[in-house]
């Protein structure tokens, strides 16, 4: 059955070339498109269909709705720019594929970065072990007609859930979820400024609107009220410090404090980091709060 393989992307031409280039080794045929929506377009190579959108318009529900819709391919598999798929892992997700299906592959942080994870306290990836409810389009296959029966993305969507968003309702069709671990997704790790990690917050203000629209997300969240443990043992801790408790902070402390060893200077170097780390929960929880305010539903 052909495949179509669609890769948005915004501003990461070295990311996507090695992107492509993992494309390029896959041990089964697929139609490669990219959308981006870049003032210079990037360079794919032969083989390769580029789709460009007015620049500043491509968001990524945007971006992938256009691929899928271009698609040749019955069946539609997804990736991002910062990810280099494993040679085998269309392959993998073609044999784990049942009729009508929604297939998940494995997503872990890049192995030739993963050394980043333990240098910096701000270092991001991400992992997913499938199959999960966020249905994360890092890695993930769905058959074009099942995407033109639900309409694709939600792009109102245009920060963060339309992944989670088309998942749920793809599951409330009645369409199955299957699990491909041998589907291996690297996905980029990469190392913001305190500064960038804040403005990127920004994006989750939409959670808490996805979560009323499919309350079952809200399984496995603590209290079914906290976005992420995080945020819970941040709450207790600032009880803790209301009623000059602090025992009721440790919980937070031993999940927030970096591991750089348990020497006097990593032990050190942990506490400095403490405050910053305190603070980009404390703005994540507000965001969350704040959307949770617009979407008229409780979640922290």
């Amino acid at each position: 059955m052909r495949v179509t393989v669609v890769v948005p992307s915004h501003a990461r031409p070295v990311r996507l070339r090695w992107c492509l280039d993992a494309l390029a080794r896959q041990t089964v045929p697929a139609e490669v498109i990219v959308v981006c929506d870049d003032p210079e377009p990037p360079e794919v190579g032969e083989g390769v269909r580029l789709i460009r959108l007015p620049p500043g318009t491509g968001t990524a529900p945007v971006q992938r709705n256009a691929g899928w819709r271009a698609a040749s391919g019955a069946l539609v598999a997804f990736t991002d720019d910062d990810c280099r798929p494993e040679p085998a892992w269309l392959e993998h997700l073609l044999a784990a594929y049942e009729d009508g299906a929604v297939v998940q592959g494995r997503t872990i942080p890049d192995p030739d970065e993963a050394h980043l994870l333990a240098r910096s306290p701000r270092a991001r990836t991400l992992a997913v072990d499938p199959p999960g409810a966020w249905g994360q389009t890092a890695n993930i296959l769905y058959p074009k007609d099942l995407l033109e029966r639900l309409g694709g993305f939600d792009e109102r969507f245009h920060s963060a859930g339309e992944d989670a968003d088309l998942l749920q309702r793809a599951l409330g069709r009645g369409a199955r979820q299957v699990a491909a671990r041998d589907a291996v997704v690297r996905h980029a790790v990469e190392t913001p400024t305190l500064a960038e990690q804040l403005q990127s917050l920004k994006r989750w203000e939409a959670v808490p609107a996805l979560v009323r629209r499919h309350p079952q997300l809200r399984d496995g969240m603590p209290l079914r009220v906290f976005w992420k443990h995080h945020h819970a043992t941040l709450a207790l801790a600032l009880r803790g410090a209301a009623a000059k408790r602090p025992a009721l902070a440790l919980p937070w402390l031993a999940q927030a404090a970096p591991r750089y060893g348990w020497d006097a200077r990593g032990r050190a170097r942990s506490v400095a980091e403490l405050p910053a780390q305190a603070l980009l929960d404390a703005t994540e929880m507000a965001i969350v709060a704040r959307g949770a305010v617009k979407a008229r539903t409780p979640l922290l």
